[in-house]
């Protein structure tokens, strides 16, 4: 059991290295993404049907595509940006682009919760678009995106583990190697404690953030 420790540890930092930096990435295009879906909508600040039926078309067609599919049908385009379809920086493409529609239909859906007579008054007072998104709508929704974010984080572990199969390397990657292939259940049942555990931190972690945030 001892041999699994390095090999534990390595796969661990792996995953969160994918983790940190697919989100990182993907939050700086899926939330302005989910701002654009909310102010375009119809009757909001910046109404403009034909952007948003585009865009929401764009996204929902993303979001239709398995995330195993989606990985291997952009290999091209992973070996372009980073000259590898193999190894965690490459999974860290497919990632990216999974996760984008999936945050911004989730930043939609939180802004939407925002109470429709703040805007108003915001308005009313002379307000333009820009400063009722970053005086009210993102303030008041933020405990409702962090909460959603931290979804979309423990979704991008489980599609790490995934991206796995394809030698994208991290706990997915050791538990099919050592785990699977070399009939070691001890490896398979440890990859999968550390993983439970890492869905937990982070859930608790988004959970104080959200409700820290929250001033109601």
């Amino acid at each position: 059991m001892a041999e699994i420790i390095p090999l534990l540890t390595k796969a661990l930092g792996e995953t969160i290295y994918m983790v940190v930096v697919s989100m990182a990435i993907a939050s700086a295009i899926g939330v302005p993404l989910g701002v654009l879906l909310h102010t375009t909508a119809k009757g909001q600040i910046l109404e403009n049907v034909i952007i948003n039926q585009t865009v929401g078309s764009v996204v929902n067609a993303v979001r239709s595509i398995p995330f195993i599919i989606l990985m291997v049908a952009i290999i091209p385009l992973t070996r372009l940006l980073v000259g590898s379809a193999i190894g965690t920086t490459a999974a860290i493409v497919p990632l990216v682009i999974a996760s984008i529609p999936f945050i911004g239909r989730q930043v939609e859906t939180s802004l939407k919760e925002v109470p429709a007579g703040l805007v108003e008054a915001a308005q009313a007072m002379g307000a333009t678009p820009a400063q009722i998104i970053t005086k009210v709508l993102l303030p008041e929704a933020m405990p409702g995106i962090v909460a959603q974010l931290t979804t979309v984080i423990i979704a991008l572990v489980g599609e790490s583990a995934m991206a796995g199969a394809i030698g994208g390397g991290g706990l997915g990657d050791l538990a099919i190697r050592y785990g699977y292939q070399r009939f070691r259940p001890e490896v398979m049942l440890a990859t999968v404690v550390v993983l439970i555990v890492l869905v937990q931190l982070v859930q608790l972690a988004g959970n104080t953030l959200a409700k820290h945030l929250d001033k109601r």
